[in-house]
This record gives structure tokens, sequence and C-alpha cells, in this order.
């Protein structure tokens, strides 16, 4: 839940003032997205998350048992 409001509040954020600046409203727009973008976050980070993990145990796993 955490991860994804962050991630969801920055991105918004960077997305909403990099094309307008920081134009008198971005604020009020930013939030708007970032009430749209937050709940779509959660959502997809409940579904992939689990993938996620386990490619990330995965890849620890094969790197832990490589020779160099």
């Amino acid at each position: 839940m955490f991860i994804s409001c962050m991630m969801a509040f920055l991105m918004t954020g960077t997305f909403t003032a990099l094309p307008s600046g920081f134009a008198p409203g971005w604020v009020a727009q930013w939030m708007l997205r970032f009430a749209t973008a937050w709940p779509i976050a959660f959502v997809l980070s409940m579904l992939v998350g689990p993938t996620a993990f386990w490619m990330a145990r995965h890849v620890q796993r094969l790197a832990s048992t490589a020779r160099y």
C-alpha cells in the first residue's frame, strides 16, 4: 500500500510538472491525477507483486550460485 502510494504520488507529480512547469493550478491537477492513479497502482501492484517477488528471488538465487 505504501509503495503504490508513494510511487503514484511521485510519478503523477513529475508527469504533471513536466509539461506545465509549475504554472498556477498545477498542484490541483496533480492531486486529481494522483487520486486517479493510486487506486490503479495499488490494484496492479497486488496483481504483479507476487510475480515480481518470485522473479527477484529467482535472480538472487541464480546470482548466489554463479561462479565468477
